[in-house]
């Protein structure tokens, strides 16, 4: 096993996940992948083909279907939340523009718990609709699942098209990321990694999104959702270290990765996370223009553009329980090993 394999069994061995299955590796391809562990953990052993949740990685992927439908003129940055979506015109977010969606900078906040109290698609989508802002329009970065709600919503108006269409049409199909969707069936639950034994739901979560919100809205939203095998996040990782020329043209992935968020404290491409300059996920060994995502079910996908570089990490952090921040120091870790050159390259 490679240095990154023992790292991560000791991760296990501390019981941060039951399982982890990693890649790093350049436009060309893995250069070092693997797995260890269980899928739950009293289950089988991982074999390679695990379907893991990705979280909120499933942003990113939105993202570059988002700054597709911009290459196909379908959608402009400058677009506004009330141009798309009749229900919001003369609100509070009629205004905000797909730029402020994909930056983080819109002022909605995130991370609420709408679920609880609203358990049907239509009650979760309004209170959504109706969440205050709490800070003006690209004054304050402020992590956003409402947000990309919403930029769902907008790319779906758009297109004319579900977001399970769009995110396949223009994002997977490409790559040839034929494992990778939204509510997968009942064969490739079979395949899935459990994630937490949830309160709400009373059961251990297996082959159907983690996130509640998302949960509520049948699986499918701008913020969570997606499931992917490893190998197709190693397609993912590669095209991203090559340009996703597959994917964009050079200057709209350009601008979709570079710093959107000048002055203020935290640094945000468009869907991406920048390294901020304290406290960035992935430590300080991936240089100062990667960008990248984490996912809470404790998954993560980086690019470091310097050294055409991708590292993938996918865990199960929180089963059986979202308790526990042992995988903030193996994150950090993973990455620190995963930014050395690998031997014979």
């Amino acid at each position: 096993m490679s240095p990154l394999g023992d790292l991560l069994a000791a991760g296990r061995g501390r019981r941060v996940y039951s399982a982890a299955a990693w890649s790093v590796g350049d436009a060309a391809g893995p250069k070092d992948r693997g797995w260890i562990g269980t899928r739950s953990w009293t289950g089988e052993a991982l074999d390679g083909d695990d379907l893991w949740d990705l979280a909120s990685v499933t942003k990113p992927v939105v993202g570059l279907a988002v700054m597709a439908l911009v290459d196909e003129g379908a959608l402009r940055l400058t677009d506004t939340v009330g141009d798309h979506l009749p229900q919001y015109r003369g609100g509070d977010k009629a205004g905000l523009t797909v730029r402020h969606l994909l930056a983080h900078t819109s002022g909605i906040p995130g991370q609420v718990p709408l679920y609880r109290e609203h358990p049907t698609p239509a009650g979760l989508l309004e209170a959504v609709r109706l969440l205050p802002p709490t800070a003006a329009p690209g004054t304050r970065v402020q992590y956003s699942s409402q947000g990309f709600i919403i930029l769902g919503l907008i790319a779906e108006a758009a297109a004319g098209r579900s977001l399970e269409e769009l995110v396949r049409r223009l994002v997977c199909d490409p790559l040839g990321m034929a494992g990778t969707g939204f509510r997968p069936g009942a064969e490739d639950r079979r395949r899935a990694v459990a994630t937490e034994d949830c309160p709400w739901r009373g059961r251990i979560v297996v082959g159907e999104v983690h996130d509640e919100n998302a949960a509520v809205l049948g699986g499918v939203g701008g913020h969570a959702g997606l499931f992917a095998p490893l190998a197709d996040m190693e397609r993912l990782g590669s095209s991203l270290a090559g340009g996703a020329r597959e994917l964009l043209r050079p200057e709209t992935f350009r601008q979709m990765t570079a710093d959107h968020t000048e002055g203020l404290a935290l640094r945000r491409g468009l869907a991406w996370q920048g390294q901020d300059p304290a406290d960035s996920p992935v430590g300080r060994s991936f240089g100062p223009a990667s960008y990248g995502h984490t996912g809470f079910t404790g998954t993560s996908l980086w690019v470091d553009p310097a050294t055409s570089r991708y590292a993938v990490l996918l865990t199960n952090r929180v089963h059986p329980s979202r308790a526990g921040d042992g995988i903030t120091a193996v994150r950090r870790a993973f990455h620190d090993a995963a930014a050395e050159p690998t031997p014979g390259t």
